[in-house]
């Protein structure tokens, strides 16, 4: 806790994938990926096909669970559920009943809000106590034990701070979509090169200069991995928040559904917070993957 921000051990980014385009060796002969189009859609065929079987297993195992248990929708009750709810996801008749669409819009909405305010504060944050080792040794203890707090621990200070539950979401989502962004950019910040360094200070580099061409560069790939984590976080706080706030959101939707004994809706709500965290997950892992070949490239 008390190392140089210059050892390894400074700080642990949270995944090991930050850098997943990085290009890997080249395949052998015969393998899936150096046989042109033939062997690309074979290993894409074979993919859908297992998945396909993982899908069907899950949903045999669910149809199992319904029989013994009548308060389990079956997997049928849940899709019919879904089509229904998505004929008409925009519909408004008051603050009480809402299509599953604008409940979903209002979560992101307040996603996209706290974990915008995080991004900022966490890569600020993080350069800063990467690059400074005395920045390291102050801030470091309180990152440490303020970053293991449940969300939800946190509602109640900012639902007394702002007096409203919707903004109170957006700081829960704030405070917990902030640790994983600060501490990737602080590892990767404290893992520049030196060599890096070196060349920094033979030319003299400003404070902007090397934030422009040294920091940021070499931090980035930690950067992105600490955003990605921190959406995904984001995305699953969302739901707990709502059913605490109990106003407006998919949180709310899915609470809703709950205390009206509908658990269809409950099932199609599951469903719809796992597709939309998949396409948040997959536009940051594309991100991802630019920067990592924008790296290599540079």
């Amino acid at each position: 806790m008390t190392s140089s921000p210059t050892h390894t051990d400074q700080a642990e980014p949270a995944v090991a994938d930050a850098q997943p385009g990085r290009p890997g060796p080249p395949a052998a002969p015969g393998s899936p990926t150096s046989g042109g189009w033939g062997s690309r859609l074979a290993e894409l065929g074979r993919g859908i096909g297992w998945a396909v079987l993982g899908t069907a297993i899950i949903v045999l195992l669910w149809q199992l669970a319904a029989f013994r248990s009548t308060d389990v929708p079956a997997p049928l009750d849940g899709a019919r559920t879904l089509i229904e709810l998505m004929a008409d996801p925009f519909y408004d008749n008051g603050p009480n009943d809402k299509g599953v669409g604008l409940q979903l819009a209002t979560s992101l909405q307040r996603v996209f809000t706290g974990f915008a305010l995080a991004a900022v504060v966490g890569v600020l944050a993080g350069l800063f106590i990467g690059a400074s080792r005395r920045a390291w040794l102050a801030f470091n203890p309180v990152v440490q034990v303020l970053r293991p707090v449940s969300p939800l621990a946190w509602f109640p200070i900012w639902l007394a701070v702002f007096k409203d539950a919707s903004q109170a979401s957006i700081f829960v989502i704030f405070i917990t979509a902030l640790w994983p962004t600060l501490i990737n950019t602080a590892a990767g910040a404290a893992e520049i090169p030196q060599d890096h360094r070196n060349v920094a200070r033979v030319f003299r580099f400003g404070h902007i200069a090397y934030l422009r061409h040294v920091l940021i560069p070499n931090a980035l790939p930690s950067i992105i991995t600490g955003l990605r984590l921190s959406m995904g976080i984001a995305w699953m706080v969302i739901v707990a928040v709502e059913m605490l706030s109990g106003n407006s959101g998919i949180g709310f939707f899915v609470w809703d559904s709950y205390n009206a004994g509908n658990l269809s809706s409950v099932v199609a709500a599951i469903v719809l917070i796992g597709l939309v965290g998949l396409i948040l997950d997959a536009i940051l892992v594309r991100l991802s993957r630019k920067v990592a070949i924008e790296e290599v490239q540079s």
